[in-house]
């Protein structure tokens, strides 16, 4: 997994990198003509092979794309932004569960990186999946990540998705500490599903980052209730794990109160939060789960998670 290394190639030269940027923008921005809701029925029929039902939306995917539509809340930009926000969590009491930060910068150019720890991740605030982890006594390649951020730094991450929430951010690099779970290549992830202030559900992931920081698409998901019993057979998208693997953690019960703390102004959040021995760190606010398009078993559970989600007067 990682990098492809044609990918690593291209980028390693001016034109080509220049081309293969053109032709990845015009994959991009090809449906920017479709409104919001054309793109809505097309993304959604493309990712899952259903219809989507806007005008009378029952199921979770139908709800979500729902408030997706029709929320413009600016406090859901500045908690998307995985700089401001951490102003909310501050704001919330919660400052203690901040990861460390060393620096947000307007370009990859800016970064200090001798002046920085000998290891820490590179992130883009205002997108996803856009993250490095530079380790002085490993190799780098400079000039590949400063072409990927470069890059993702003049896109607007809103019409990925239409996600109204990411349309206005200010983009920013930022850089953090990386966090260490012993006995692990990479940080267990506990997603907080929140409903009207109130988690409903917990998704355990595992294997969730690469050696290199980004995501890894194979990585697994096992669904919890709010006191972290496992619900047998049920899946939000990604394949099942054996629970034994990701025991329930240190301060769960915690980690509920500081996500509905985060979660209460919303309709609907995903507060994701790690755990290092009983230590309780932020991570993340998401918005709209999987752009809004999962694949979720059973299919009862489709819809009960539907009806968690309020859309009334919108």
């Amino acid at each position: 997994m990682g990098v492809h290394p044609l990918k690593r190639f291209i980028y390693h030269h001016a034109l080509t990198a220049k081309l293969y940027n053109v032709i990845r923008n015009y994959r991009r921005n090809r449906y920017n003509k479709l409104s919001d809701e054309e793109f809505a029925k097309w993304m959604y029929h493309k990712k899952t092979g259903r219809e989507l039902n806007l005008e009378n939306p029952v199921t979770y995917d139908d709800k979500l794309w729902y408030l997706k539509l029709h929320v413009r809340d600016p406090l859901l930009t500045i908690c998307t932004d995985k700089y401001r926000v951490r102003e909310y969590v501050t704001q919330c009491g919660l400052e203690h569960i901040l990861n460390e930060l060393y620096g947000a910068y307007d370009s990859f150019d800016k970064i200090p990186f001798e002046e920085l720890p000998d290891k820490f991740i590179i992130k883009c605030n205002h997108t996803s999946g856009c993250n490095a982890i530079f380790d002085r006594s490993k190799p780098f390649d400079y000039t590949y990540h400063k072409n990927e951020f470069t890059y993702w730094m003049r896109r607007n991450y809103f019409w990925s998705s239409r996600e109204w929430n990411y349309k206005n951010i200010d983009r920013k690099i930022i850089c953090e500490k990386i966090m260490v779970q012993p006995g692990k290549s990479c940080l267990d992830d506990y997603k907080f599903m929140c409903f009207g202030g109130e988690v409903k559900l917990v998704f355990g992931e595992t294997g969730i980052c690469m050696p290199d920081g980004d995501h890894n698409p194979d990585s697994v998901r096992n669904v919890y209730d709010r006191d972290y019993n496992l619900i047998e057979g049920a899946r939000f998208t990604r394949e099942n794990f054996p629970p034994e693997m990701l025991p329930k953690p240190k301060n769960f019960e915690k980690m509920v109160e500081y996500a509905e703390r985060l979660s209460k102004p919303f309709r609907h959040v995903r507060v994701d939060l790690y755990n290092l021995d009983g230590e309780i760190y932020f991570g993340e606010m998401t918005f709209y789960h999987q752009g809004c398009c999962s694949r979720v078993f059973p299919e009862e559970l489709y819809y009960e998670a539907g009806s968690w989600i309020d859309i009334n007067g919108l």
